[in-house]
């Protein structure tokens, strides 16, 4: 019995065994690449990163041979044996789409393969092996990549290896593009040269985006005497040599130099220039301050580092804005349906029309006016409706953002240039109100107008500088009389392999789901190939049924270094160099007619769900509503400094950030979300506290009248930098009448007494709360309240002094009428003639008495009194 159970368990461990011992030993051969296509939850053991490809562009002048360096690193936790790499090829790219999506094909699509070269014998965990290989772009032994046309071709590098405890397999792979505008002749003499396809030119323009993330501390005014304060000094790195905004404007020098011709291929390219970010820039020139802790807005900060770097960033940028088109983006790549949700004019007018005045003003450059390009590339109808509104005639979208009426956003539909949006009507001004004759005024209200909120003020440097020119409607004036709005769509996928450039590459809302993937796995080396392909592909289409325009957008804050953004600006150079290419201005592009089929919105979903909530369009808006209602208060003085709009236009610009985009790309955003949330907290508290700063003092005690028509003396403080206009608040009890005197001046910084009419009627001790207002009626500082007494009678008192007076006026009158009659009155009868002499005579005798003891007097003097007695004695 006990040995049949033993052999019993014996079968049962064999069969588990042999079960589970191909899993042990095949686990690794089942092993995932990380490159673009594939999924990377299965067990990783090799990393392929591309290092180079040279050529990038294979011309008719090139090598007759690809040569690929990289760099093969042990991630796994057991070794690698047998380490080979090899090139293979797909078919070259025939839809544009395929510039994405054929990055995602599987291994067996690239069905052209060239031999393994093996790259090291064995690699232990964390090993890594450089490799260097060629191979030759056509020749007649089958070992090349049989490259025999002009195109984009999708190219794969494969690494296999044998795992231990495993069986060979393809470990990793890496994928990039490979434009070929001509070909050299075959290394093996088999085949001559080929030429770029003959083609008419591609109408070409490439937008060169310049911003950043607001870096600004919340609640700053633009006050003179304060250093102004940003949340860290990454701007000051970014705009040093070697930084990403030093960078771009490196590679416009490097490639385009002095030489930039009206019809040469910088003619091409436009400067997108965040104002904001000018701004900021601006105020670095002076000194600054950074939190020494960006998460603490309210503690201690340090001396920024980066002045003399953005001075000589700026003076670098107005250079080249001198002879290159410009066109600004909107205010710190706010959300413009935020915007709209905001229904704020001023708000509006501050992110939407100032931004070109602010270009022009700190570049001395003339923009292009009337175009707005959304950070989010999509608009909603409100969105769009509030761009018209402005007067904006055109706005820069992706392709899939708009679709012919009727229809549905299609990314892989072909899509005119620049469409009409008859569905976005544009709405008519009200007339601009006369001026006045008349002499200019020494102080005027500075107002608050939408067009005011959008002229930068010249007196703080820290805003805008001097000379800036009043802003017009869409940011200077429409480019088009058109009723209708009209949309200048940009190729996605051109867009989308632009933004895979460079450092934290997002993908855009504009991709769709099926042709995204994590485009970090490939190396910057690998993504740069694959945006040299997407900028050259519709050059190299032959199909006359194809556009032959294009315009090229990468996404606003684009992380490209010097070498990448080069790189591209040659590419279009060469392409131009080739006859593939025409440059084309950015202003002719949005100046031709647009398509005559009819289109309408379709607002990407993505988009929306990286959207700034619509919670935050509400404090927004109010608070923009009182600061318009302070600057209506506040008064502009002719040479004094700040001017109102300058001191509260950086509180306007903090609600405008706080409806920004930045930080919102793909990937959590609760970050944007706290700082949002701050960026109103601060700058309603300092809201708050200018409100304040305008009070009446409270006099102390209580407060005596001289007389009943006495003024009330009242003292009012202005702790502000500029000129406010007040109206006093009294609530006068009813035994007291004040006066109205109407709207009153207060001086800077300083204090103003002022005279009421007062007319009390009560004697009594009365209390009169007291305020101040803004002409318009908005309270401003704490309400007070004064005791106040008059020495004035009162009305019963008044009466009684005037009978008592009568009286006394009557007697006195009585007893002269009969002392002129020689009557005795009647008030002195019934006194003794007796007891009146004796008085008399006692009076007499005292005053001799006092005159013996006293200093010898003359006789003289002694018959004088006498004389006084004795008529004393008569009456």
């Amino acid at each position: 019995m006990t040995r049949g159970l033993s052999r019993i368990m014996l079968v049962i461990l064999t069969i588990l065994g042999s079960a589970a011992l191909p899993a042990l030993l095949g686990s690794p051969a089942q092993a995932q690449p990380t490159g673009s296509a594939e999924d990377t939850s299965m067990p990783q053991f090799l990393k392929l990163s591309l290092d180079s490809v040279s050529p990038g562009t294979v011309t008719a002048q090139s090598e007759p041979v690809l040569t690929v360096a990289g760099t093969v690193t042990n991630i796994g936790d057991r070794g690698v044996d047998e380490v080979a790499v090899r090139v293979q090829r797909a078919r070259p790219v025939s839809d544009p789409s395929e510039l994405r999506t054929a990055l995602k094909l599987d291994q067996v699509n690239y069905e052209l393969p060239t031999p393994f070269q093996d790259v090291a014998v064995r690699l232990e965990p964390g090993q890594r092996q450089q490799f260097t290989m060629s191979v030759p772009l056509r020749d007649a032994s089958g070992t090349s990549l049989n490259i025999t046309e002009p195109g984009v071709y999708p190219l794969l590098l494969n690494v296999n290896g044998t795992p231990d405890y495993g069986g060979q397999a393809r470990l990793d792979d890496a994928r990039f593009l490979l434009p070929v505008l001509g070909l050299p002749a075959a290394a093996d003499g088999s085949a001559p040269p080929l030429p770029a396809p003959a083609a008419p030119p591609v109408q070409t323009t490439l937008l060169w985006p310049l911003a950043d993330r607001p870096r600004m501390v919340a609640g700053q005014t633009g006050d003179l005497d304060r250093e102004v304060e940003l949340t860290d000094d990454e701007l000051a790195a970014s705009v040093s040599r070697g930084g990403r905004l030093d960078e771009l404007v490196g590679a416009l020098e490097s490639v385009f130099g002095d030489d930039r011709a009206a019809d040469g291929p910088s003619s091409a390219v436009c400067l997108a220039i965040d104002p904001d970010l000018l701004l900021t820039v601006q105020a670095m020139t002076s000194d600054y301050r950074v939190l020494a802790s960006p998460s603490d807005p309210d503690g201690a900060t340090r001396p920024g580092s980066g002045t003399e770097s953005a001075k000589a960033w700026l003076d670098r940028l107005r250079n080249l804005a001198s002879s290159m088109c410009t066109v600004a983006l909107p205010f710190a790549q706010v959300d413009i349906a935020a915007l709209a949700a905001a229904a704020d004019p001023a708000l509006t007018a501050r992110a939407l029309d100032a931004p070109a005045t602010i270009v022009d003003s700190i570049l001395n450059t003339r923009s292009v006016r009337g175009v707005s390009l959304p950070d989010s590339s999509s608009l909603d109808q409100g969105a769009a409706q509030l761009l018209k509104n402005q007067g904006f005639g055109t706005a820069v979208l992706a392709a899939n953002a708009v679709a012919p009426e009727g229809g549905a956003g299609d990314p892989y539909a072909s899509v005119p240039d620049l469409v009409r949006l008859p569905g976005v009507p544009g709405a008519v001004p009200p007339p601009a109100p006369a001026p006045e004759s008349g002499d200019t005024p020494d102080a005027v209200p500075a107002g608050d107008t939408a067009d005011d909120a959008a002229q930068p003020d010249p007196g703080t440097p820290a805003q805008t500088p001097a000379g800036a020119a009043p802003a017009q409607p869409g940011g200077g004036g429409s480019s088009t009389a058109d009723p209708a709005l009209r949309v200048a769509t940009f190729d996605i996928w051109p867009a989308a392999a632009l933004a895979g450039v460079g450092s934290n590459p997002p993908t855009p809302a504009y991709v769709p789901e099926a042709a995204r993937y994590a485009v970090t796995n490939d190396s910057r080396t690998a993504r740069l190939q694959d945006a040299l392909g997407a900028v050259s592909w519709r050059a190299l289409q032959t199909d006359p049924g194809r556009p032959r325009s294009q315009l090229i957008v990468p996404p606003q804050q684009w992380g490209a270094n010097r070498d990448e953004a080069a790189a591209l600006l040659r590419q279009l150079d060469l392409l131009v160099e080739n006859k593939l290419v025409d440059p084309r201005p950015f202003d002719d592009l949005v100046g031709q007619a647009p398509d005559p089929v009819p289109y309408q919105l379709a607002p990407l979903p993505e988009a929306a769900a990286e959207a700034v909530p619509v919670h935050f369009a509400t404090p927004a808006r109010d608070q923009s509503h009182r600061i318009s209602q302070l600057l209506q208060a506040m008064v502009e003085v002719p040479e004094a400094a700040p001017t109102p709009r300058a001191y509260l236009d950086p509180l306007r610009d903090d609600l405008v950030r706080a409806l920004s985009l930045s930080d919102r790309r793909g990937g959590p955003t609760a970050q944007a979300e706290v700082f949002a949330a701050r960026r109103i907290e601060k700058a309603t508290s300092t809201v708050d506290e200018i409100f304040r700063s305008v009070s009446v003092l409270p006099p102390g005690g209580v407060y005596t009248l001289a007389s009943e028509s006495s003024p009330l003396l009242l003292v009012a403080r202005n702790d502000l930098p500029v000129s406010v206009r007040i109206r006093f608040r009294i609530d006068a009890p009813a035994e007291t009448k004040i006066t109205d005197i109407g709207e009153q001046l207060l001086p800077p910084r300083g204090t103003r007494s002022f005279q009421i009419p007062t007319e009390v009627s009560d004697s009594r001790k009365l209390v009169v709360p007291i305020s101040l207002s803004t002409p318009e009626g908005v309270p401003l500082g704490y309400a007070t309240s004064i005791s106040v007494r008059s020495n004035a009678y009162g009305q019963i008192l008044a009466i009684i002094t005037a009978c008592a007076a009568a009286l006394l006026f009557l007697l006195a009158g009585r007893r002269l009428w009969r002392r002129f009659h020689g009557k005795r009155d009647p008030a002195d009868k019934g006194i003794d003639p007796g007891l009146r002499q004796r008085v008399v005579r006692l009076g007499r005798a005292r005053r001799r008495g006092r005159g013996s003891s006293g200093p010898q007097v003359s006789e003289a003097a002694r018959e004088a009194r006498r004389r006084t007695a004795r008529g004393r004695e008569r009456v």
